[in-house]
């Protein structure tokens, strides 16, 4: 297992900039954005340290990708693009799809060979009517991937904090339940979890168990950590938006228990990037406070993984 950095949290810098500080702070490994440039509907969108158009065309810009971050000692563990590719605008819909294709070959090309993106959903719609839409359009996403031998690691958040996500959310893959469903519909062996503990965490759910049961299907892995604040829980209610009551915090400032989790990757022998992603509003704001946030949530991650 080797630690890792999501990108996205440094969205002011380039590829080169963004290698240098991963390197600079001590990570082996980046989850490198890959977003369409400049397209950020939401917070954390729209970073594009690799552009995948690109990568396509340019065969010098992708070997000087590859070169430099091998210069730096830095592996590139997967493609990040985590868009709606079931969103009920068909015009984003099909340009979310579209993209998700470019970012496979992209990854395909590179040698990374492992995406990581969200199913979608369709909010307004239910979890069986949704479950239509992954039959309808998942299949050639995943066609393609195969054949270019790339996985995809789909993240469990369920894109649900405030009344833009309302009612239901903009990712389905969000229990261990949805996860038997739709691996039901999607059986090949290139589809799996990008498996974050923190969005259990809110849901009140077990983020230890399912590591057991999908210990096959575990591709990827982010350490997040969140923070409930019961009072406003018990204000609220679980009906309320979920930004009424928790937040996403740094590694070792929230409610997961890290040792318990790293155990359970252990017991099954995964070894393969856990990428830290960070979100925490407190580490937000100016250069400084980004870069102490990469610091201390390695120190922090260090503890548990050599």
């Amino acid at each position: 297992m080797e630690i890792g950095l999501v990108t996205s949290i440094l969205d002011q810098m380039d590829y080169r900039g963004m290698i240098d500080t991963v390197s600079a702070c001590g990570f082996k490994s980046v989850e490198a954005a890959a977003w369409p440039a400049g397209n950020a509907e939401r917070r954390y969108a729209g970073v594009s340290h690799i552009d995948a158009g690109r990568v396509l065309e340019d065969d010098a810009y992708a070997k000087d990708i590859l070169e430099y971050a091998d210069s730096k000692g830095i592996r590139i563990a997967a493609l990040a693009f985590y868009p709606n590719t079931m969103d009920e605008n068909l015009e984003k819909r099909e340009a979310n799809i579209a993209h998700l294709k470019q970012v496979i070959l992209a990854g395909a090309k590179l040698g990374v060979n492992q995406v990581t993106t969200f199913i979608g959903r369709a909010q307004s719609k239910t979890v069986e009517e949704n479950l239509e839409l992954v039959k309808e359009l998942w299949p050639p996403i995943v066609e393609l991937a195969e054949r270019e031998h790339v996985r995809i690691a789909i993240e469990n958040c369920p894109m649900l904090f405030g009344a833009d996500q309302w009612p239901g959310g903009q990712n389905l893959f969000t229990s261990p339940k949805n996860w038997r469903r739709i691996f039901e519909i999607l059986p090949g062996e290139n589809l799996g979890i990008c498996y974050d503990p923190s969005h259990f965490v809110w849901q009140q759910m077990d983020y230890i168990r399912p590591i057991y049961e999908f210990r096959d299907r575990i591709f990827h892995v982010h350490f997040k950590d969140l923070k409930v604040y019961k009072d406003r829980l018990n204000d609220c209610g679980i009906m309320a938006y979920p930004l009424d009551f928790m937040s996403p915090k740094l590694p070792g400032l929230g409610d997961v228990r890290w040792g318990k989790f790293v155990s359970a990757l252990t017991d099954i022998g995964y070894d393969g990037a856990a990428c830290i992603e960070v979100e925490d509003r407190a580490f937000e704001g100016t250069k400084e406070k980004v870069l102490d946030s990469l610091v201390l949530s390695k120190r922090y991650m260090d503890q548990f993984v050599i």
